[in-house]
């Protein structure tokens, strides 16, 4: 009996625990991110008042009855003004460009360390990972001192006599390319090392036997099997280099006008929360569709592979 009521308990714990490892992610998301997201919906749906909080409430009782007040003027705003569509185009190409060049770097890289020796490839991974033991502010301040007029690199190439008078590098659309590509190229390096590093070189040596050249070899074999660290890299790259504001900031010039600096002005400087919460709403849904793509595309690879 005392063998069956044991049993019978150790049956519950294990069914409570593997509900409870279910649902722990589920109440993480709802925690941070449905219920932060509903509330950012609340805001950009309601109207800029001079109070605190500085936006107005969507439900109101007057004669004993509820009114719900809904505003979309904001994000009309958000469609129809210039400024704001050129700094979601310009976010986005941002966005784009930057992600295509830590793939061409970051794949050569990932390859590579995938290839070498064992006991070299903890000591290049240690090298991917050191920038991230420093602050990513000072690392972004760091680029300042290299870039300016006077700076190392102006410096160094007036030394070696490749030019003749400083380049107007800082404050410029390079300055935030070459910030973001040196900021989030880890991120890409990663996932593709964690994929490359998982191939079957049986593959590649059968290939070299019934005749393939290594470019054809890469083509059809290595880079189609790492598509899915492609995706993975390019997802993290690409979505928090949309909305990214340090690096313009401190590095860009006026024509580098991105969202997340526009996003930070109508918080904090006009004091207009709906606005900048349809602002913020508005990237979010356009960065929806391209990770929805990326998961049918990696989803269908995988289909295809099983």
């Amino acid at each position: 009996m005392i063998r069956q009521l044991r049993q019978g308990f150790s049956k519950i714990y294990r069914g409570w625990g593997r509900r409870l490892g279910i649902g722990l992610p589920y109440i993480w998301l709802i925690i941070f991110f449905l219920l932060p997201f509903l509330i950012v919906l609340k805001i950009s749906l309601s109207e800029p008042v001079l109070s605190q909080p500085p936006y107005s409430a969507l439900t109101t009782f007057s004669d004993s009855m509820l009114q719900i007040k809904l505003n979309l003027s904001n994000y009309l705003l958000v469609s129809e003004d210039e400024l704001y569509l050129d700094a979601l185009m310009n976010s986005l190409k941002v966005a784009l460009v930057s992600t295509l060049l830590c793939l061409l770097l970051g794949y050569p890289m990932a390859y590579t360390i995938a290839t070498v020796q064992q006991r070299w490839r903890h000591i290049l991974l240690m090298m991917i990972i050191l920038p991230f033991w420093t602050s990513f502010l000072i690392r972004v301040y760091a680029w300042i001192g290299i870039l300016k007029p006077q700076g190392i690199l102006n410096n160094l190439l007036l030394s070696l006599g490749i030019i003749d008078e400083p380049l107007t590098i800082l404050h410029t659309q390079l300055a935030v390319y070459i910030g973001i590509v040196y900021s989030y190229l880890p991120f890409m390096v990663l996932p593709l090392y964690a994929n490359l590093a998982k191939l079957n070189q049986n593959l590649l040596e059968a290939a070299a036997d019934l005749g393939a050249r290594p470019v054809t070899s890469f083509l059809r074999i290595t880079l189609p099997l790492s598509l899915p660290g492609i995706i993975a890299g390019s997802m993290l790259v690409f979505i928090p280099a949309v909305g990214e504001f340090v690096i313009p900031d401190l590095l860009g010039g006026p024509d580098s006008l991105m969202v997340g600096k526009l996003m930070w002005t109508e918080f904090f400087s006009n004091k207009d929360w709906p606005l900048a919460s349809a602002l913020a709403l508005t990237i979010l849904i356009i960065l929806v569709v391209p990770f929805i793509a990326m998961q049918r595309l990696h989803q269908r690879y995988e289909d295809r592979d099983s």
